[in-house]
């Protein structure tokens, strides 16, 4: 369990770097800071996906909460209008604890309530639950709702016409907020409605000021909701899409408790692996009525093919969702287009992009693990194996973005204004890490496929195709030994550009030719790269993408979006490449190297308790004190985290 006090609580300031996230399976979510003080557009009670797991809409902003005891009125809720806070209910906070949900205590004028927060699995529904722990006699809780009703990448403002209506009959307050928006019902049994709609303008997002963007939004507050309350009892509130008439919220937060507890079956009672078991979860959602995928990462990204690849065998594998394993390997092997794994899927019927080159191979390396852990013949070779033979016959002969195998068997991509790896910064025409040519982490992955693909030719009794391909791994290996070593700096070349020419930029990329299954760079040269990385390239959160003595190297991820995208991997730490890592730790230094692996995963252990309790945020920037930025929450870093922790035991 996280547990925050009261003095941390109180501090404005330092409470709001804390945050809070709850999901529902849909790609839908309810999150704020711990204090409640929305500082993102992205923060809010109920942000629902309309058609899971994209189009998400942030309809209700959120609840603030008034206590009417003795005559006199406390206000719960926070709010950062930019010239003040307020109210300031966090003064009023004693206790916030994230185990399964998240929980806060608030003590005033000698009542003490108890508040959760969950959201049902598979619905656009968020419950709160209040539980009156202390009171001397009976008070009322009054509840405002504000309503923002608008695409999560965007603000409102109080000229939209937002419908003002509300149907309010049984405890159940029900509007529609426009044309063709969802329905916002919120349920608060046995309580009483006064309509006074009303506008709140200007509050301010602290997190969009600092990454350079609009952040001042206006609130919709209809009216407010009031119930009586008395010691020992607990009230559910139930925010939805769907009306929630003849539903109980007690009885879905109870069913969403042995759900969570679900997930913890059979695992080590160790509080890390647990946090990094529940946060998994958050990622793994619906597409469709019957397949699942990823979400990349809280708040803004959607479903990208390289993240999911890489995070499947943590989320799901090391886990024991082998099911929802097999759902995201078959939704995207139905997207494979001319050979091409899709790079992202986008809102709405658009149609998916397939701009990267590495998500495709990574997809071999999601069914080998897939594979291993399952030995699911049948979905490989019947519904596999044709799709990966497809694949191999178009980068031989080759697909999009000049992707092709090259005559010395190695892979070549890249065309003018494209960003086709994993470092795929953009900004307008300026491909900031461009890595035209062969990059270094895409040979290993493209060695990698051809030895899957001969394994599983194999298992088909395909042999004679199956010694014809192994023929051209080994090609692919030799020229890779020839072309890639920088004798110089002991250490691989990141990219071979058309020309053959070198670049001899120090990245993490290199560490893959060593760590993937099928490795590509052993012994000697294997522990001098891990070498330089360490002493060049660690931190405690993860790995710099670029060394420091580099002078394109940005210690500090802030500021405007160009700026932020410029620097994005030119120094930037990334937390998923400890797995990797620690692969290569184990890979070249045995069971020295497993010791050392332990340190890492206690080192990086803190950062649990800081920025999204309970998960793992995206990036940190390359210097002291490699403050966490980005996503709040990311499933590649959460996935590889757990995936080295289970696989290698190390707790």
């Amino acid at each position: 369990m996280h547990q925050k006090d009261k003095v941390l609580l109180s501090n404005f300031d330092e409470a709001i770097q804390f945050e809070w996230l709850e999901t529902n399976g849909l790609g839908g979510w309810s999150g704020s800071t711990i204090i409640g003080c929305n500082t993102r557009r992205y923060h809010g009670l109920l942000v629902a996906s309309t058609n899971p797991p994209v189009e998400r809409t942030v309809l209700v902003s959120k609840i603030d909460e008034k206590i009417i005891v003795n005559g006199f009125t406390f206000e719960l809720g926070v709010n950062d209008f930019g010239d003040a806070i307020n109210p300031q209910g966090n003064q009023f906070l004693t206790k916030f604890t994230k185990d399964l949900f998240p929980e806060w205590t608030y003590e005033v004028n000698c009542v003490v309530l108890k508040k959760t927060i969950a959201m049902v699995h598979g619905e656009n529904t968020t419950l709160i639950l209040y539980t009156v722990v202390k009171a001397a006699k009976p008070f009322m809780l009054q509840l405002q709702p504000f309503v923002a009703a608008r695409g999560y990448h965007e603000l409102q403002n109080n000229k939209s016409n937002l419908w003002w209506d509300v149907d309010f009959s049984n405890g159940i307050f029900k509007n529609h907020p426009y044309e063709g928006a969802p329905f916002v019902y919120i349920s608060v049994p046995d309580a009483t409605y006064e309509h006074n709609p009303n506008w709140f303008d200007h509050y301010n997002y602290l997190e969009e000021r600092n990454r350079g963007l609009d952040c001042r939004e206006d609130l919709l507050n209809h009216g407010t909701l009031s119930v009586t309350l008395k010691k020992g009892q607990t009230i559910g509130i139930i925010v939805s899409t769907e009306n929630p008439e003849g539903r109980n919220a007690k009885e879905l937060f109870e069913k969403e408790i042995a759900r969570k507890k679900s997930l913890l079956v059979k695992q080590p009672e160790n509080q890390t692996i647990q946090d990094l078991i529940l946060a998994a979860d958050q990622f793994i959602v619906q597409r469709g009525d019957d397949l699942k995928t990823v979400i990349a990462g809280y708040h803004w990204f959607t479903d990208w093919g390289r993240d999911t690849m890489i995070s499947l065998p943590g989320l799901c594998l090391s886990t024991g969702r082998f099911e929802d394993a097999k759902k995201i390997i078959a939704a995207f092997a139905k997207s494979i287009s001319i050979g091409m794994l899709p790079n992202r899927f986008q809102d709405g019927d658009e149609t998916p992009q397939y701009n990267n080159v590495d998500g495709t191979l990574w997809f071999f390396i999601a069914i080998y693990k897939y594979y291993q852990s399952t030995n699911d013949s049948d979905f490989i070779l019947k519904e596999l194996l044709p799709v990966m033979t497809d694949i191999i016959d178009w980068h031989f002969k080759g697909t999009r973005y000049n992707i092709k195998v090259a005559e010395d068997g190695l892979l070549y991509a890249g065309e003018q204004g494209q960003q086709l790896t994993w470092m795929d910064a953009k900004i307008a025409d300026w491909v900031v890490t461009p890595r035209m040519g062969k990059p270094v982490e895409v040979q290993a992955l493209w060695y990698n496929a051809l030895r899957i693909y001969c394994e599983f030719l194999c298992l088909d009794n395909q042999m004679e195709t199956a010694a014809q391909y192994a023929t051209k791994a080994v090609l692919a290996r030799q020229s890779f030994k020839k072309l890639f070593w920088y004798e110089q700096g002991n250490y691989l070349y990141d990219v071979i550009d058309k020309n053959n020419i070198p670049d001899a930029t120090l990245r993490p990329n290199q560490l893959f030719a060593v760590s993937l299954p099928f490795a590509l760079v052993e012994d000697k040269e294997a522990k001098a790269i891990l070498k330089t990385i360490e002493d060049k390239l660690y931190t405690h959160f993860g790995l710099r993408t670029l060394p420091t003595y580099d002078l394109r190297y940005v210690g500090v991820y802030e500021g405007s979006v160009y700026k932020r995208d410029a620097c994005y991997h030119q120094g930037t730490v990334w937390a998923w490449l400890l797995g990797s890592y620690i692969d290569a730790l184990i890979k070249v230094r045995g069971s020295k190297g497993k010791t050392q692996a332990k340190i890492v995963i206690e080192e990086f252990v803190p950062h649990l308790a800081e920025a999204c309790i309970g998960s793992v945020s995206e990036i940190f920037d390359a210097d002291v004190p490699y403050h966490p930025r980005g996503c709040v929450a990311q499933a590649w870093s959460v996935a590889e985290l757990l995936r080295v922790i289970k696989d290698y035991k190390l707790y």
